[in-house]
């Protein structure tokens, strides 16, 4: 008589999925998560006599062994043991047999092969039943990236699509983005992303055995997610052009990202900027099950030489200088938290994460950012792993001005220091609105506690020692900034000034501002003003001067006026980035010696609106109707609607839309069939040569059919 065998599995895709979580996975594999039960059905040639036992081995990685738990060997027992794999026999009906497999809550995640023999059989009589991927699970109390809330594991695990929040301090602009998690081939592209790192490459084996720990993947990803020292995803561009590849401003989500890199045989995309890498790096790490959200920080200090300072070097028209200029302050920048243990620094600082893609500075000779707690942040524990002083500048840095005369002398010119870190921003859970988490990454500004943070970050930054010897901090350039100047404030001066918009500053239509300015002493006073506009990308930099004039104002005693402003459409159109942004300056220069800078970044509105026409149901075709507005004084022929929606469209939509005469309304009518219920989003774009991208979403809460 032939040997007992399995000969037929039943991976029960219902089943574990509903109880994984992970029904949604369109994988032709079984997806199921680490440290939860998931049940197989076996057929056998025979039955089992009750003397014999089903000897499992699931193994992952090239090399895989038992030493490096990238391999495991077990039988059916009775009862399930914690911490290791095990097998349950659950049932037996003549040659079918129900058996329950765990895996321990710290297993190695990725694709695993699954062997089986029945113990009567010598081991070569191994028999591959298949593959299976085994995920993080924020749902077993046991795991590292375990979430308690329910309601938080829907939104920052299983939620396929998010809202990125872009603009200025003064106006936040809502974003929508597709996660997209769970389309065709992405849990499969999440996993080469791992495979494709140089610490794979270098030494595959210890590599895979290092995958159990969420704070060695998500390093991993931070720094696969940008394309800096490897073949890694996206290809970072700040300086305005886009030639041969895709603007950042023009991607609606991760899904066409991770495709083309993958089927461009590994090839990093063009091009991306801060949002577009903490988009990718949350489809990619809520894929591989890991709580993940996209966070928002503006006025972002980029300290480059960790000196807590954003010194910025300014002419006398209050225009940045460029060559002096190291450091910067983006309008905004956007990172990612991720939600995990920190078994490295104690429990204390467990909970969410910093990560950031976006290729700024190195760490430890990569370009990537993190982990970070964010607890360490706000508590000052910069000396803890990884990459606390950078975060900690880009939301604590003392923004300084400095005016840089033509002998090559210096002065401290009088602003707004505490500009840095406001309105760090994510989306609310279960809902569009934003939810302002500064508090979380630092005291309130000004607060006792918030400066006795700040001088701790400085005395683990600079290693002071008690005697009280000053630490200099020597810049790239050769200027040096002494630790003492930092903390040091200037002298208010004598007068006041505030940029203030007379009318919403619109796409295509001319700008009316004024500069207010107020003489807080008993004294009349003459001041020199200096203005100066230039259009300038999201990190602040100039693109185009637009403005350049200068005025004589005499303020009598505790005088208030405005020096009108006006800049036309004609003026910056040529120059505006697809950031839409202004920078204005005004150098106030008074009689006795007092200097101010006052700054004013504008982003230009542009307006759409997305209706559904009647209720959404799965597979029943419903009509959208969207309202687009040429925002400019001219005709434009070759406007076109591009839409998208995970769930809601098969791929991109692209509808052609008729000639618009200037800043006249027009109405366009699409019908879509979602295929997924629940919330869905739908991204619409108004997309011409003649302007940048005007961008709306929409939730569409599409019901099961009845």
């Amino acid at each position: 008589m032939a040997g007992i065998r399995v000969t037929e599995v039943d991976w029960q895709w219902l089943r574990n999925g509903a109880a994984h979580h992970t029904q949604e996975y369109p994988s032709p594999e079984l997806v199921v998560r680490r440290g939860q039960m998931f049940t197989l059905v076996l057929e056998l040639n025979y039955p089992l006599d009750n003397r014999e036992t089903l000897i499992f081995t699931v193994e992952t990685g090239p090399q895989a062994s038992e030493a490096l738990h990238t391999k495991a060997v077990f039988q059916t027992t009775e009862l399930e043991v914690r911490d290791a794999w095990t097998a349950v026999k659950e049932a037996q009906m003549e040659n079918t047999v129900t058996v329950s497999l765990t895996s321990p809550p710290d297993a190695i995640i990725g694709r695993y092969l699954l062997s089986a023999r029945v113990s009567s059989r010598r081991k070569h009589s191994n028999r591959k039943l298949g593959e299976f991927v085994l995920l993080f699970n924020p749902w077993c109390p046991e795991d590292d990236v375990f979430l308690a809330s329910e309601d938080e594991r829907q939104e920052y695990v299983l939620n396929d699509n998010g809202i990125i929040f872009r603009g200025v301090e003064k106006h936040i602009q809502a974003q929508g983005w597709n996660f997209g998690q769970f389309e065709e081939d992405i849990l499969n592209i999440c996993l080469s992303i791992l495979d494709r790192s140089p610490s794979y490459q270098d030494d595959p084996a210890t590599d895979v055995s290092c995958r159990h720990d969420p704070i060695y993947v998500t390093r991993i990803i931070s720094a696969m997610v940008n394309s800096n020292n490897d073949r890694g995803v996206v290809q970072g561009q700040w300086q305005g052009k886009y030639g041969g590849g895709t603007s950042p401003l023009h991607w609606r989500g991760s899904v066409a990202i991770l495709h083309k890199w993958f089927k461009g045989r590994f090839k990093p995309v063009k091009y991306g900027q801060c949002w577009v890498f903490a988009g990718v790096m949350c489809t990619v790490l809520r894929c591989l099950g890991i709580a993940t959200r996209v966070v928002s920080n503006f006025n972002s200090a980029h300290d480059t030489d960790r000196n807590l300072s954003v010194d910025k070097y300014v002419d006398s028209f209050g225009r940045t200088l460029e060559d002096l200029t190291e450091d910067s302050m983006w309008n905004f920048h956007v990172w990612n938290e991720s939600w995990f243990a920190r078994q490295d620094l104690g429990p204390s600082y467990n909970g969410w994460q910093v990560l950031d893609a976006t290729p700024q500075e190195e760490s430890e000779g990569v370009f990537r950012c993190g982990p970070a707690s964010v607890t360490a942040i706000r508590e000052g524990d910069v000396h803890l792993a990884h990459d606390g002083p950078f975060v900690f500048a880009e939301v604590n840095a003392d923004y300084v001005t400095w005016l840089w005369n033509e002998d090559e002398s210096r002065e401290r010119v009088y602003s707004d220091t505490k500009k840095i870190g406001r309105c760090i921003s994510t989306k609310a859970v279960g809902s569009d609105s934003r939810v302002d988490i500064t508090g979380l990454y630092k005291y309130p500004e000004g607060s006792r506690k918030e400066r006795q943070v700040y001088s701790k970050a400085v005395r683990k930054l600079f290693s002071v020692e008690a005697s009280g010897r000053r630490a200099r901090v020597r810049r790239i350039g050769g200027r040096g900034v002494w630790r003492d100047d930092l903390l040091e404030p200037t002298t208010k001066p004598s007068i006041t000034g505030k940029f203030k918009v007379l009318e919403p500053p619109v796409l295509g239509h001319d700008l009316k501002l004024a500069l207010c300015l107020t003489n807080l002493t008993s004294r009349a006073q003459r001041i020199r003003v200096n203005l100066s506009g230039a259009t300038i990308l999201y990190t602040r930099r100039p693109v185009a001067e637009i403005l350049h004039e200068s005025h004589t104002v005499r303020l009598g005693p505790e005088e208030e006026k405005k020096i009108p402003i006006k800049i036309s459409y004609s003026q910056y159109k040529e120059d505006l980035t697809e950031d839409k942004k202004i920078l204005l300056a005004a150098m106030c220069l008074v009689t006795k010696g007092d200097k101010l800078l006052v700054e004013k970044d504008i982003t230009l509105e542009d307006f759409i609106t997305i209706k559904v026409l009647g209720p959404a149901m799965v597979g029943v075709a419903v009509v959208v109707e969207v309202m687009v507005v040429n925002p400019l004084l001219e005709r434009v022929e070759d406007c076109m609607l591009m839409v998208e929606g995970s769930g809601l469209l098969q791929g991109q939509l692209n509808i052609d839309v008729r000639s618009l005469e200037p800043q006249e309304r027009a109405l366009v009518q699409f019908n879509i069939t979602p295929s997924k219920s629940g919330p869905r989003q739908l991204q619409v774009d108004l997309v011409s040569s003649h302007f940048s991208d005007i961008k709306g979403f929409v939730i569409i809460h599409v019901a099961t059919a009845k």
